[in-house]
């Protein structure tokens, strides 16, 4: 049954966090959830986070706080005859050390992943990237979540046969269990092209041309159409799927879930289609609910009371103790199932065997992706750009002997902020979880170099080619607001309150704290905690250090320099000097440095420069 949107306060009783090193959360006013005939929970984008945030209060519950959870919410659904559905909408890899520090990559990933019941499941672009990924998805993921695992889109090349296939099904009928809603499913990927050679992607377009996807459509008894997949909400995919599946099911109500772009967001399609999308590195338990929907699979079902009319509803649930006992109302000692606890335990034992709390170095501050504008001395750009790229760069053997150089690297390939206290073989995955180096090319006419990284930043041809791929080289969440203005204010912060959310001073019971203010279609009202918000500021495609020079002098500018790069971003380098008219193929780039990966080089430097020798970090 629907509730309206009521502030409630709970009180927050000795709690204690499955994983020891993570925060207590924090007591915060919460909206309920509105729970209804056909219920979701929704994560994507965990990128590996399964020991939850250790030092965020907000998002410290891990993966087994959420198989406890889940086990909770089931029993609600079962207790008064609605259904619930778990979704993951893929990226479960790269950006945690307990998948990337690991040999082999994913060694407990896999095991720990699987320990949620999880009705539909999918792949993400980082499961593609390399062939070993994509692999292991091949011969674990699949397998783990038979029958509910799905490819709607995507094939690999089998790794015993070589012959061509679909990584899954490409769709799945099913009724509910309770209320015996009669669903068709789909499970797409984002026009991805960055995957390794042992996959293939199909654009959308095509495939909503495909017999089968028009053959699965042509079923008149279905209830509910889902489409869940890794792929932007707003994204020129999704608005293809729905205008097909309306070309077919003009009546018929259809749920979206999305991915990718590491954001809270919902967007009405129309009064029967909507679709969620849950944020990232399992800070968000996306829930969405639907009321009202016909129930033509099982004659017995028994109906909770319906609305009148179809009715969606969302929450994003902050995944913290606090907000999770609440939901399930469940105190201290119900709230840790059996389940759950065996699977926080597998997360501190791999964590504890990959030594995650190995200390390189103290950080003096917090440094932001995005709280911060860019240039400022609180921005991990501005620190990447003046501190360690050229104090890096320049105890090279060329810099050394007199050369110059640019060294330029893509603002995505950080991925998380740094906090003030200890970095540790855990942060320094969080931060930078890629394995690409950095490359240069020779002896580039200043002339030309100088003005690549214009052509990266502003709009022009490479710009447009890098649209044309889907190629954003930002972090996610800031390429997210391209399409969402509401995101950023004129000056690229959020200044104020979003509209009809303002903070509850002078009440009694907890107060906000600053965190997530989400706006999306529906409103200011989907965030279950009530916060103050934070600041959300835009970054550029692309930084740039001078070594071995002052480039604002322009005096003293060198016939040539070396340009040297993030490797992730060595095409459109190429493409960039070709446009200039100092054209240079793969041949002329070579690797700084052995090959290091910009991880590694970052860690060492905070080693040299913020290095602990054996003491504690202070707070």
């Amino acid at each position: 049954m629907f509730h309206k949107s009521l502030v409630v306060f709970a009180l927050l009783k000795a709690a204690s966090c499955v994983q020891p090193e993570a925060p207590h959360p924090k007591a915060a006013p919460l909206r309920d959830l509105p729970w209804a005939q056909l219920n979701f929970l929704h994560t994507t984008d965990v990128h590996g986070w399964w020991g939850g945030h250790l030092q965020e209060a907000s998002f410290s519950s891990d993966w087994g706080d959420y198989v406890s959870f889940a086990k909770h919410m089931r029993e609600r659904a079962d207790a008064d005859g609605s259904d619930l559905l778990l979704i993951d909408t893929g990226d479960r890899v790269e950006g945690n050390a307990i998948y990337d520090s690991s040999k082999p990559r994913g060694k407990f990933t896999y095991e720990i992943a699987k320990e949620q019941n999880i009705d539909l499941i999918c792949s993400g672009n980082h499961e593609l990237y390399k062939a070993n990924t994509a692999e292991g998805e091949y011969f674990h993921t699949v397998p783990d979540f038979k029958g509910n695992y799905l490819a709607s889109n995507l094939d690999i090349y089998n790794p015993e046969t070589a012959k061509r296939e679909p990584l899954a099904p490409r769709f799945k009928r099913f009724t509910t269990k309770n209320q015996g809603i009669r669903i068709l499913a789909f499970g797409f990927l984002f026009d991805f092209t960055g995957n390794a050679n042992n996959t293939v992607v199909q654009r959308v377009e095509d495939t909503v041309h495909e017999e089968w996807f028009t053959e699965a459509l042509k079923s008149q008894d279905i209830d509910l159409i889902i489409v869940f997949g890794h792929v932007d909400i707003r994204s020129e995919e999704y608005a293809l799927l729905f205008s097909t599946i309306r070309s077919m099911h003009w009546d018929t109500p259809i749920q979206f879930f999305g991915g990718h772009s590491h954001i809270r967001d919902y967007k009405i399609f129309d009064n029967k289609a909507v679709a969620l999308e849950s944020g990232r590195y399992m800070e968000t338990l996306g829930f969405m609910s639907i009321d009202g929907l016909s129930t033509g699979g099982t004659k017995d079902a028994t109906p909770l009371a319906q609305s009148p009319k179809l009715t969606f509803s969302r929450r994003y649930i902050d995944n913290n103790l606090y907000s999770l006992r609440h939901h399930s109302g469940k105190d201290t000692k119900e709230f840790a199932t059996d389940h759950g606890k065996k699977v926080s335990k597998a997360i501190g034992d791999a964590r504890a065997s990959l030594g995650l709390g190995k200390v390189y170095g103290c950080a003096p501050q917090d440094l932001w992706i995005s709280r911060r504008p860019y240039p400022h001395n609180e921005s991990i750009f501005t620190w990447i750009e003046e501190q360690l790229l050229p104090q890096t760069i320049e105890k090279s053997d060329r810099i050394q002997g007199g050369k110059k150089a640019f060294v330029i690297t893509n603002t995505g390939a950080i991925r998380f902020d740094i906090f003030k206290g200890a970095f540790t073989k855990d942060t320094k995955f969080l931060v930078s979880p890629f394995t690409s180096g950095i490359r240069y090319i020779k002896d580039v006419p200043y002339k030309a170099a100088s003005q690549v990284l214009k052509l990266l930043n502003n709009e022009g041809p490479i710009m447009l080619a890098m649209m044309k791929s889907n190629a954003f080289l930002q972090p996610p969440e800031v390429s997210a607001a391209r399409s969402r203005p509401h995101m950023l204010t004129s000056d690229f912060a959020f200044a104020k309150l979003p509209e009809g959310q303002a903070p509850l001073h002078g009440i009694d019971g907890p107060q906000p704290f600053p965190g997530y203010t989400t706006k999306d279609d529906a409103g200011a009202d989907g965030d279950d905690t009530i916060h103050e918000p934070i600041a959300f500021y835009n970054v550029p495609n692309c930084i740039q250090s001078a070594v071995g020079f002052d480039q604002s002098e322009t005096n003293v500018e060198p016939e040539t320099v070396d340009l040297m790069y993030n490797q992730f971003i060595e095409k459109w380098i190429l493409l960039a000097l070709e446009y200039l008219g100092a054209k240079r193929g793969l041949e002329d780039t070579e690797a700084f440095d052995n090959e290091k990966s910009f991880t590694d080089i970052m860690t060492e430097w905070v080693e040299e420069h913020w290095g602990s020798e054996g003491k504690k970090c202070e707070e």
